[in-house]
């Protein structure tokens, strides 16, 4: 039987928007919405270049204009190639680099333009900044990217996220956005989107871009000429949320930024305590009156709390209305606590706080399980059998929106196959600000191991909610390695009474892509095996969590 695919096009221009098929080098035109402030002009302009329909509710950018052009910014949501009212073929990340100088060179050409352009968005319309910041343009001035990655295709390698494949198959398959009930049981895993595809009539290239990586096939040049990395000279500010999928890379990205000390006097930071999808996590569980995916007037409560530090940002680097100055180098938030403003980040007076894995005979028992202490204890080890038929199944369904569904971690934490170490009851607050890694010492029987591992924050009932996650492949574990796991980086209020809790196990499926248990690649494998794990603690060197606190 056919699988019902849910097809999304696209939505009418907006009556105060005028569209213009923009001409790119290689003729093709990109569908352009140019949305004006009142009066003569000329403007400063602000680029949003996207494949999320430039005038569906999904992305807001409808909402988002009046925003804009209310602060005296010409405003010109684009569909990038391939997607919706453009022209091209649908192909996610390479072409975005010709096609930002092209389209910001449009835009100086313009009557209305004043020849000074900054670019804002979230993820795949944050990394579109980037490419455009490595086509040397020398009209932009400013850019605002937020929960993205720099070198983007790195998303999908490692510890393969599968909803990111995913989101390939239903977002780059053709101009629209398709949606399809997937079986996950299929194998082999490569086979999961067939249906859809078979359907739709076509194979989305580059969800088999994904694939031939995985085979063996050369990585496309996203970036052609210069990286960004080596030619950023321009204001920019990273937007991040701390329960946000995206954010642990874009972390990186900052880090990288600031230890240049050619790129270090640009960088800005805005971190909020919000998901992908911009829900609050002071709200959460999110009642139904604050969903603003489907209420306007949500909406319009939301959308000054997502716009204001862009458009602060864009009136001193971009129009010149304020004092740079005046500017916050890191602006963040503690939840439960507010905002703070501070000159770096990690703020001033953070340090390192380890916390060891102890008692890994009681991980995989009733919880609170094995403990997390000041101090390594004797040599021990937790063993569990990792079984591809039998998973660890992911408490979200949907990455991108970890807030909004807001899971309870108890759903997994009885399981054999996951290993959890309890702090005590905190006596005294502390706060997390900064990075979080795990340093594990494992050893397995097959020729590979995926870790996954999670920080929980546990309530006095109980309820255990993660606030970072992380993967690592793990070549030949054999007889024992130390992995390190980057989990990412949060700022976090662990209030008296309640405890940390770390999570480890060697899958989380479907969100991440299984292991098969074999030296097969993951995508093609019909064969499993189930190995055997082990996680070592105390002895030399102990395993532990290393925290940044102030």
């Amino acid at each position: 039987m056919a699988v019902n695919v849910d097809i999304l096009g696209p939505a009418p221009v907006d009556p105060i928007a005028t569209q213009h098929m923009v001409p790119m080098r290689d003729g093709t035109e990109l569908a352009t919405d140019v949305y004006l402030p009142e009066g003569a002009g000329p403007f400063p302009a602000v680029l949003v270049r996207l494949p999320y329909d430039k005038n569906g509710r999904y992305c807001w950018m409808p909402f988002i204009a009046r925003h804009f052009i209310g602060r005296g910014y010409a405003f010109l949501p684009q569909d990038v190639r391939g997607k919706f009212g453009s022209g091209g073929d649908p192909l996610a990340f390479v072409n975005e680099v010709p096609d930002g100088y092209d389209t910001i060179e449009w835009i100086t050409s313009q009557p209305w333009s004043n020849g000074d352009v900054g670019m804002w968005g979230d993820s795949y319309y944050g990394f579109t900044q980037w490419a455009a910041v490595a086509s040397g343009h020398p009209a932009l001035k400013a850019i605002v990217p937020r929960v993205t990655i720099i070198d983007i295709d790195s998303w999908l390698e490692g510890v393969t996220p599968l909803y990111g494949a995913h989101y390939l198959a239903e977002y780059w398959t053709d101009h629209n956005t398709n949606e399809w009930p997937i079986d996950w049981s299929r194998r082999p895993l490569a086979s999961v989107f067939d249906e859809g595809f078979q359907q739709l009539g076509r194979r989305c290239a580059s969800f088999d871009y994904v694939l031939e990586r995985s085979r063996g096939a050369p990585r496309a040049p996203i970036y052609p000429g210069d990286h960004p990395f080596d030619v950023l000279r321009i204001p920019t500010l990273h937007g991040v949320g701390w329960f946000d999928n995206i954010t642990p890379p874009h972390m990186l990205d900052y880090e990288a930024l600031i230890r240049n000390p050619e790129t270090a006097p640009y960088q800005y930071l805005h971190a909020g305590s919000t998901d992908h999808e911009n829900y609050q996590i002071e709200k959460a569980p999110i009642p139904e009156r604050d969903d603003h995916a489907k209420h306007d007037d949500a909406l319009a409560e939301m959308l000054p709390r997502y716009l204001g530090p862009a458009l602060d940002f864009f009136d001193a680097f971009l129009s010149g209305r304020t004092d740079p100055a005046a500017v916050p180098r890191v602006r963040w938030h503690l939840p439960r606590e507010g905002w703070r403003d501070s000159e770096c980040w990690p703020p001033p007076g953070a340090h390192e706080l380890r916390l060891y894995l102890a008692d890994p005979e009681l991980a995989d028992g009733a919880l609170p399980g094995g403990s997390l202490v000041a101090e390594p204890g004797p040599d021990g080890a937790a063993t569990w059998t990792h079984d591809p038929g039998d998973p660890v199944p992911s408490t979200l369904v949907d990455p991108f929106s970890a807030v909004f569904e807001y899971p309870d971690e108890r759903e997994v934490e009885g399981r054999a196959d996951v290993m959890v170490f309890t702090t005590p009851a905190w006596d005294e607050p502390v706060t997390l600000a900064g990075r979080v890694v795990a340093h594990l010492r494992v050893a397995g029987d097959g020729p590979s191991m995926y870790l996954h591992v999670k920080l929980v924050d546990v309530g006095p009932d109980g309820q255990a909610h993660t606030l970072l996650y992380g993967q690592q492949v793990v070549e030949r574990p054999g007889g024992g390695v130390t992995a390190e796991v980057y989990l990412g980086h949060t700022g976090h209020l662990v209030e008296p009474g309640r405890r940390l809790r770390l999570h480890v196990a060697t899958s989380d499926f479907p969100v991440f892509l299984l292991h098969p248990g074999t030296d097969e690649n993951p995508w093609d494998a019909t064969e499993t095996r189930t190995n055997r794990q082990t996680l070592a603690t105390g002895g030399e060197p102990a395993s532990y969590v290393s925290l940044t606190v102030l």
